[in-house]
This record gives structure tokens, sequence and C-alpha cells, in this order.
């Protein structure tokens, strides 16, 4: 029987060796495993001193394998291809009922982690993840299992779920209303009132202020009496919320605040642009039954609107 405690040479080395030996080439191991060829050479030259024998025949412009290296590349391919089966088994099993969405911030902060609690109450086994960003993440390499992003029309990926179309509509909180001392009545009155303003530092959402709609309404030139502005868009609505200002509202994200009476949608004017927010699987996620219950929801939540609406 043999002793399970017999020393074993690092795993590193191990998995050097495999690639080197599968593509008979140290540049192209190194480029598989993201390391320097020198790296590879080094992690060989190790296994090599480690085991007492040569691996490899180290001719002109060409790797071959001795005998020695032939046999130990089979059990040492079969051993790593076991261990990574055995690895994503348990990953799996681990992960089989999280759910990991990537979304804006803003998003995240103003429609999705409000209403989590009912994605939880009828689906209490899939435990959910937000990785909010505004950056576009890779899903496949950070575990992401669904994204939600604005997509223009037009743009869409294949396979992109539409949840519901961007509208624009100013809005306000019935407290600012009740206390202002001007007119809000057309949107030449945005004169006489504080401009909530999203600066957008990145250029990442280029439509989202106030030039279009203000142009859309015929007072393009219109100077408000002042103006707050901020570097998040959640930071704006939230500012409405309080009774700053008229903000800019994104009905994708405020048309359930609008519906609970906490904000006020203004002067019945919205402004259709051409691009929806939409839902995208992961390739290896579009098949999972937590996915699918999760877009379902979505759609259901967030709805597009009836037409005149």
């Amino acid at each position: 029987m043999q002793n399970p405690n017999r020393p074993l040479p690092p795993l590193d080395l191990v998995r050097g060796f495999e690639a080197a030996a599968r593509r008979l080439s140290f540049t192209l191991a190194a480029e598989e495993l993201f390391v320097t060829q020198s790296a590879v050479s080094r992690q060989v030259q190790a296994l090599e001193d480690y085991l007492g024998v040569k691996l490899f025949e180290r001719r002109h412009r060409a790797l071959a394998l001795t005998e020695a290296g032939q046999a130990y590349f089979r059990a040492a391919s079969a051993a790593l291809a076991e261990l990574r089966s055995a690895t994503q088994r348990l990953r799996e099993a681990t992960r089989a009922h999280v759910l990991t969405v990537t979304c804006t911030v803003s998003f995240a902060s103003i429609w999705l982690v409000p209403r989590l609690g009912r994605f939880r109450q009828a689906h209490p086994g899939i435990d959910v993840r937000i990785a909010a960003t505004h950056e576009v993440v890779d899903m496949e390499r950070e575990g992401v299992d669904l994204a939600i992003r604005d997509i223009p029309s037009g743009r869409e990926p294949p396979g992109a779920i539409r949840l519901v179309g961007e509208r624009m509509c100013p809005v306000a909180s019935p407290a600012y209303l009740a206390e202002a001392k001007a007119p809000l009545a057309k949107p030449a009155d945005l004169r006489r009132h504080a401009m909530l303003v999203f600066h957008d530092s990145q250029g990442r959402w280029p439509w989202l202020t106030w030039a279009a709609w203000l142009e859309a309404n015929g007072v393009a030139d219109l100077v408000p009496a002042s103006t707050l502005t901020y570097g998040q868009y959640d930071q704006v609505l939230n500012a409405a919320l309080h009774g700053q200002g008229v903000a800019l509202g994104r009905m994708s994200l405020v048309a359930g605040l609008i519906r609970e009476g906490r904000l006020v949608a203004l002067f019945g004017k919205r402004l259709q642009l051409p691009r929806a927010l939409h839902a995208l699987y992961a390739p290896r996620s579009a098949s999972r039954p937590e996915a699918q219950a999760f877009v379902a929801w979505l759609k259901a939540e967030i709805g597009e609107p009836r037409k005149g609406s």
C-alpha cells in the first residue's frame, strides 16, 4: 500500500509541466497560464530537479518529451483533469441556488434593492447576490449569471431580453411642490425652480441630461433659478425625494415612486428615448431555473407601460 503522506511536488510545477507537455512549447504554455515563458521554464526545471529525471529534450526550436516525461505527462494530465472535475462539481454544488446579478448602482439602489424582498418571498430558496457597478463586466470571468443593462435600440446583443423602454420626465416630491412659491404648470416654469442635475463625468450616459428634454419641450435655452449637481444619478433622485428640487426622472426607475406618491410626474410630457432596459444571461446560466425565475420576476415587476401612460 502506498504511503498517502509521501511528498508531492508543488501543484504549480505540475500545471506548468502539463501545459508545456501538452503544447510542446514553453511559450504557448505561458500564454495559457498567463505567466511568462521563463516562469514555465523555471517550473519545469524545478520539477525535473524534484523528480531527479529529465522530462524534456530541448532541441533547436523544438521541444520533445523523454520517455519519463511521456509517462509523467499521462499521469499528470489525468490527475489534473480529475482535480478540475471535482473542483467544478463542488463549485456548482455550492452555488446551486446562488444567483449573481450585475446592474448599475442607480438601478440597484433605486429600483432593485427595495423590491428584492418580494422576490425572496416568491423564491425563498434562491440567494441573490447584487454586483452593482457602472462598468460592463465579463460575466463568465466574474461568475455573474445575469446582467441588467440599458442598451441603445438596434445594438441589442443576441439573447437580450427587453424589460422596459426608456422615457424621461421631470419629477419632484409632493413636499417640494407644496412649499414651492412659484407655479410648475408648464415646462417654462422650470426657470423659477431649483433643477437637480446629473454630472456624468465619464460620459457614459450623455442622454441622461436635461438638454434633450428641454429642447423637445420648446425651452432649450431655459436657465433655472438654481442648480444642484450630483455625480451619481441615484443621488439626484434621492435629492428629489428629499424635496431639494426638480429632477429628470428615468421612468424605468421612478415609475414605482410615482405610483407610491413619493414623487410627482410633472407636465404630463414624457420623452421617449431610442433605448431600453434589458436583461442578459451569461451563456452558462441561460438554462438555470434560478436565472429564468429572476427574469420572469423582473418582467412582471417592471413591465412595459400602457400606451398613453
